[in-house]
């Protein structure tokens, strides 16, 4: 079987803080070939952008490096490093010497150029195809503070895969988490957000009480999550970056955990247990109106909308064992969708609507695996002592998760849809419980 990625025009890529602008250029195919799931990685050559000025000058390999680092961590590209480079980039406007990328196999190259002035830095890029001698669709150029430069090295790496993938790229986005520090039996968990390669960390809680299972708005200024400031779970929403706390859905004897945005972002759904029974709910954000979804002697739990809002993935325990179904979004009748050997736990509908992540346990061993949406073609990413909790990329191609060693400490880790490219997420420390926010606006 053969999957082929061919070239598409790049999408306008705005931002609010981060202009950008292109720069006519004339668009050829490449194509990233990937057969019977073995990829062989593209190679690319980023030689350090090209510096202005002499203020560009602090920014020209540290931009060209972050790029590097995200398309090679998609284990789809290979670079050839800048040591085995023939040519020197010295003009972001002199032509390319095809032959000598060539010569050391590089098939796409990226070059750019950045320039300071006061605070505001400018950033452009272009792509070539090494291989026909072509320049790949429009240059573009962003703008912004020195602070954003790392949101522009990843604004660029997200418009280069998308012109190699035909895909949406997932660089410039956040993901919140619970970050864990001190001894096994006294563990402080804080709920923290960090860039999708665990860089510019920011600490929403200060740790004095627990916090668990956040999730992230569809617009990114927002995070609910699971807090234990009472003693008892109570979902607690957060705006970001001011930090205004917002408790929601009490009900007197009640407890409620395990929220979840729906897609318009103007409602949550989340699980309360009251009397034995652990039934979900759906709150209105606007007017804090409450709605019981599901009223059964069963546990259900982790909800999870499709992105078209119209129906809702949980957790339950209605057949005997946890299995994964799916209901209407308005409540009414759930249709069961695992049958593997095993139990099914918090089910992640993907972005793309196609595809539901699920955590399971089977024989001692937890696993990360994925089905349709009607519980076909189940396909396990991991083994191990315990993974659970998957996060979908903003482009539905990569799937975070809590992973535990025995004895050891929770980290974050990624993989592939395919199963490939296992990868640990740098962190500053123990780290669990991963939600991935939207691409940045």
């Amino acid at each position: 079987m053969k999957r082929i990625f061919q070239i598409l025009p790049a999408l306008a890529l705005a931002l609010a803080s981060v202009g950008m602008t292109p720069i006519t250029a004339q668009a050829q195919p490449l194509r990233l070939q990937i057969t019977e799931g073995v990829i062989d990685p593209m190679p690319i050559a980023v030689p350090a952008f090209v510096a202005e000025d002499s203020a560009g000058a602090r920014y020209t390999d540290a931009l060209a490096r972050v790029v590097v680092a995200n398309l090679t961590g998609t284990g789809l590209f290979r670079e050839v490093p800048p040591q085995a480079h023939i040519a020197r980039i010295t003009s972001f406007d002199a032509g390319i010497g095809f032959a000598d990328w060539r010569a050391v196999n590089v098939q796409a190259l990226i070059t750019g150029a950045v320039s300071v002035s006061g605070n505001r830095m400018n950033v452009k890029f272009r792509v070539y195809d090494v291989v026909s001698g072509q320049q790949l669709g429009q240059g573009l150029q962003f703008a912004g503070t020195e602070n954003d430069w790392r949101r522009m090295a990843h604004k660029v790496s997200d418009a280069v895969y998308n012109r190699i993938t035909g895909e949406d790229g997932y660089f410039d986005s956040r993901v919140v988490f619970i970050a864990e520090s001190g001894s096994r039996d006294n563990r402080s968990k804080r709920l923290a957000v960090m860039d999708q390669d665990g860089e510019n960390v920011q600490y929403l809680t200060d740790g004095r009480t627990l916090a668990i299972a956040p999730r992230m708005s569809p617009t990114g200024d927002r995070v609910v999550y699971t807090s234990y400031d009472s003693g008892s779970p109570r979902i607690a929403l957060l705006t970001l970056p001011g930090g205004q706390r917002q408790m929601l859905g009490d009900q007197q004897g009640a407890m409620t955990f395990s929220p979840r945005f729906a897609p318009d972002g103007q409602s949550l759904v989340y699980s309360l247990a009251r009397g034995g029974n652990t039934d979900l709910y759906r709150i209105d954000l606007r007017s804090g109106q409450q709605t019981q979804l599901t009223n059964s002697p069963s546990i259900a739990t982790a909800p999870s909308f499709s992105p078209d809002g119209r129906f809702i993935a949980f957790e339950s325990d209605r057949s005997g064992t946890s299995q994964i179904y799916v209901m209407p979004a308005s409540g009414g009748e759930a249709r069961r969708i695992s049958f593997g050997q095993g139990r099914y736990s918090t089910p992640v509908w993907s972005p793309r609507g196609d595809l539901i992540a699920f955590t399971k346990s089977n024989a001692g061993r937890f696993h990360i695996g994925v089905m349709r949406t009607d519980g076909s073609e189940e396909r396990l990413l991991t083994a191990s002592y315990l993974d659970e909790g998957p996060t979908w990329a903003p482009n539905g191609r990569v799937v975070m998760f809590t992973r535990e060693a025995q004895g050891g400490d929770p980290a974050i880790y990624s993989v592939d849809i395919t199963g490939r490219n296992l990868r640990r997420v740098p962190t500053q420390g123990p780290a669990s419980d991963p939600a991935w926010g939207p691409l940045r606006p």
